[in-house]
């Protein structure tokens, strides 16, 4: 009876090991037959978590656009696709594609926030409301935000939005005059904003992060935003796709002014061999409703070939992030 026991215990905890050690990698196949998902962003909505990414063009369309997928979880390691978002019949400005979600749930509504595809320095921001997490409304004054300034193209990708001291914070990609450096740029709203175009105030003529460290190279994009305290911490992707990009991480106290938190990589690209030896890119910190918070991120091993979407938890000691 005593070696049953210690046997059902012994397996209990290898079980549970193995839980534990499981790993979230998704690739969505439905495009092009290989894996290939992108640009993630999660919320919990209504009892399920759903991640919005982008999807590439249908193998053998290339008209049809970059588009973004939806998948839904129940646990963060395992998802299944439950929808995609494609370009509104309505809305020209988005017919050649869509992509880069980013999403907050507010009063029982998804707020998803995206931008335009294939339209090289006019790519702006848009905003799209749904009640199911799946089926959304365009607002009818997209796209809501581009850049203005000496300092930028005026394009705007890679939308997040949060909210910071009553106001509205919508970070966002854009690159200088020649289209080489990609940089972080900000623009504000009230809090009681419903996010049309009237609302968003660039909030300084200026980058709020460039790229200055050897590993950034010629770009910083994917800013993805969480306040812990009195901060806010920016997650981002040093880099152009597979130079490789890495993630970095910023802090800031003002969501304006931002200094890096550690010099080097706070995810680097994998080692040969290794599933995201290519790059590991495109970060989002997403914070679960006890606190904890977990970082998806992009990654490959074929130089852009396939892409996989994986998490790991983040924690926290004196005021910054670590990985175990």
């Amino acid at each position: 009876m005593k070696r049953k026991l210690l046997f059902l215990l012994t397996l209990g905890f290898f079980v549970a090991a193995l839980a534990q050690e499981e790993r979230m990698m998704y690739g969505d196949t439905s495009r092009l037959g290989i894996p290939h998902a992108k640009d993630p962003h999660v919320v919990k909505f209504k009892g399920r978590y759903l991640m919005y990414y982008s999807i590439p063009p249908l193998k053998g369309d290339p008209q049809s656009g970059w588009n973004i997928g939806i998948a839904e979880s129940h646990d963060l390691i395992h998802w299944g696709k439950v929808g995609e978002i494609t370009p509104d019949k309505g809305a020209d400005y988005e017919k050649k594609g869509l992509c880069a979600p980013g999403a907050l749930v507010r009063d029982g509504v998804v707020h998803l926030f995206y931008q335009t595809y294939g339209n090289g320095k006019k790519d702006a921001i848009c905003h799209a409301t749904s009640e199911d997490g799946i089926r959304f409304q365009r607002n009818p004054t997209n796209p809501i935000f581009h850049p203005t300034g000496e300092w930028t193209c005026g394009r705007a990708i890679d939308a997040e939005v949060c909210k910071f001291k009553g106001k509205y914070y919508l970070y966002f990609a854009t690159r200088d005059k020649d289209f080489k450096i990609q940089m972080q740029g900000v623009a504000v709203a009230p809090g009681d904003t419903d996010f049309s175009r009237d609302d968003w105030q660039q909030a300084c003529d200026a980058p709020i992060l460039r790229p200055e460290l050897e590993w950034e190279k010629n770009c910083i994009e994917g800013a993805s935003i969480v306040r812990k305290g009195r901060k806010l911490f920016m997650f981002y992707a040093g880099a152009y796709n597979n130079e490789p990009q890495q993630i970095g991480v910023a802090e800031s106290k003002d969501g304006i002014r931002w200094t890096r938190v550690f010099a080097e990589p706070f995810v680097p690209n994998g080692k040969p061999g290794s599933w995201n030896a290519s790059e590991s890119g495109h970060p989002h910190l997403f914070e679960d409703e006890d606190g904890r918070t977990y970082l998806f991120y992009q990654g490959n091993n074929d130089h852009g070939r396939t892409w996989y979407i994986t998490q790991q938890e983040v924690f926290w000691k004196g005021g910054k992030p670590y990985l175990k």
